[in-house]
């Protein structure tokens, strides 16, 4: 379901048939992030392919812009969801294993998910590892870059599963640990469609030696 506590809409769809609208905007919206690309992406053939009004979407949507913004808060929102369900279906053993099941989630996710490889958490590539476009690095939030947004609600789950000690040094942590990841799995997507494997792995390799120095053995 579309996050809109955050006030990504414009409109909140209170009736079940507006929810459903604003779902299959957002659908159609990650599909033609994957064939036709961000610059050529346009509200009105969002509109046309999911069957709505332009008028229904402007209700909801202010522009193109806002309805990725949306659409960057359901993907962080599926990614968070990925990895508390498995967290419920697996006996971890220690953080490192956290590490490696956030990373597989990213990496399943980029591979599966429509308009995820182009538009993860906001950043949007126009070829696939980046350069990002510019503008979009702070997507989820005004005042803050994408991945800090990514690392605070990592934070949360890290807190809770973890019982990681509360403070900034934990905080400045987990933000350079999306940082470094992030640029890892560029690169290993910008070597490979599906990703690189020796590269994915070694970024699970980098992550958990930096944040050893940081969270409990």
């Amino acid at each position: 379901m579309t996050n809109v506590s955050g006030g990504t809409l414009r409109r909140r769809p209170a009736q079940r048939r507006s929810v459903e609208r604003v779902e299959r905007m957002l659908d159609e919206c990650a599909k033609l992030l994957d064939e036709v690309g961000y610059e050529a992406l346009t509200t009105k053939e969002v509109a046309r392919r999911a069957e709505v009004p332009i008028g229904t979407f402007y209700q909801f949507f202010p522009d193109k812009q806002g309805l990725v913004r949306a659409l960057a808060f359901r993907n962080l929102e599926a990614f968070l969801d990925r990895i508390t369900t498995r967290l419920g279906d697996t006996d971890l053993s220690g953080w490192t294993e956290l590490v490696d099941l956030a990373i597989d989630e990213f990496v399943a996710m980029k591979r599966s998910t429509p308009g995820f490889a182009v538009m993860d958490f906001g950043e949007v590539l126009p070829t696939p590892g980046g350069p990002a476009l510019r503008g979009t690095e702070r997507m989820l939030d005004a005042a803050l870059e994408n991945n800090v947004v990514v690392a605070d609600r990592l934070r949360t789950i890290t807190i809770d599963v973890l019982g990681a000690p509360v403070g900034p040094e934990l905080d400045r942590a987990l933000v350079v640990a999306v940082e470094a990841a992030d640029a890892v799995l560029k690169l290993a997507f910008r070597t490979a469609p599906e990703g690189d494997p020796e590269l994915i792995a070694e970024c699970k390799l980098l992550v958990r030696r930096y944040l050893a120095g940081h969270l409990p053995s």
